[in-house]
């Protein structure tokens, strides 16, 4: 969907689009310069960067660092890829970075958005050694997820899979349990399993972030940023991988990471994200 089509979305789709209200997919969308979002989500998305400019370079950061963290899944031997809360496509997705290593890679993509759906011809252009697929799911129902056609046509979990879950829980209030969730993805995963997480923090700015979760909510969004303390309990029952939760731009940096941070764009404050990547034991 194209930004110059907002008016002329048919009542029907507006409904099953959710377009009363902002989407994560979408704003992030708007974030990376990318035209699948809507009026309700570029509102949103410039009242937070009125609140926090940081919202372009933290999503950015965010995607590099995905991108880093499925290449070291791939070096590791792993060739079966859970991807949830995908967002929409943007090229380099992460089958076309893990299959550059291991073209037999499986990747199977989730998202609750239509849009993502929409767009999911392009997650499923696989190189021909290795699958993919696209389930529309949400990440509050695991086991949806876990006992879909995709997820058991693709996925072998007597053999490590990294789980990916990018960007996606700073939209889950404690009240949906969240821990939780994130437990019951990783419990079936075989021994040598990855978690790839990453999530946005007040720590480094707590006045911006607490007036942009305000504007957020105000404009119907739902979001709770966490502390360095409470991102690393999503990493319980695995063993950190050196070097452990940190600012996206400090984990294995590439040298247009280095070259970010060495221009002042990467900083603690303007990407406002603890990532980590947790090895089930």
């Amino acid at each position: 969907m194209a930004e110059s089509q907002d008016e002329n979305v048919d009542p029907r789709m507006f409904e099953q689009l959710r377009l009363d209200r902002p989407h994560g997919a979408r704003v992030y969308d708007y974030f990376l310069g990318g035209k699948d979002n809507f009026a309700i989500d570029r509102q949103a998305a410039e009242h937070l960067l009125q609140a926090f400019p940081g919202f372009r370079t933290a999503a950015l950061s965010n995607r590099m660092w995905m991108h880093r963290a499925a290449r070291y899944a791939a070096e590791q031997g792993i060739t079966q890829f859970l991807d949830i809360g995908t967002g929409i496509p943007t090229s380099p997705n992460l089958h076309e970075v893990v299959q550059e290593i291991t073209p037999s890679a499986h990747v199977v993509y989730a998202d609750n958005d239509p849009i993502v759906l929409a767009h999911s011809r392009a997650l499923l252009v696989s190189k021909p050694e290795g699958k993919t697929a696209y389930l529309e799911a949400d990440v509050t129902d695991p086991q949806k997820i876990l006992n879909s056609n995709e997820v058991k046509e693709l996925i072998d979990f007597s053999r490590p899979v990294a789980l990916s879950i990018v960007g996606v829980f700073h939209y889950l209030p404690d009240a949906l349990e969240p821990y939780d969730l994130v437990r019951q993805l990783v419990e079936p995963l075989a021994p040598g399993s990855l978690l790839i997480f990453s999530h946005c923090t007040p720590d480094f700015a707590p006045e911006l972030w607490e007036r942009a979760m305000v504007v957020y909510k105000a404009d119907g969004g739902d979001a709770q940023v966490r502390s360095k303390e409470e991102v690393t309990r999503f990493f319980d029952g695995t063993e950190l991988v050196e070097p452990g939760v940190v600012s996206p731009f400090r984990w294995y940096p590439d040298e247009e990471t280095d070259r970010l941070v060495e221009k002042g764009e990467f900083t603690d404050i303007m990407c406002s994200l603890w990532v980590g990547v947790g090895r089930k034991p």
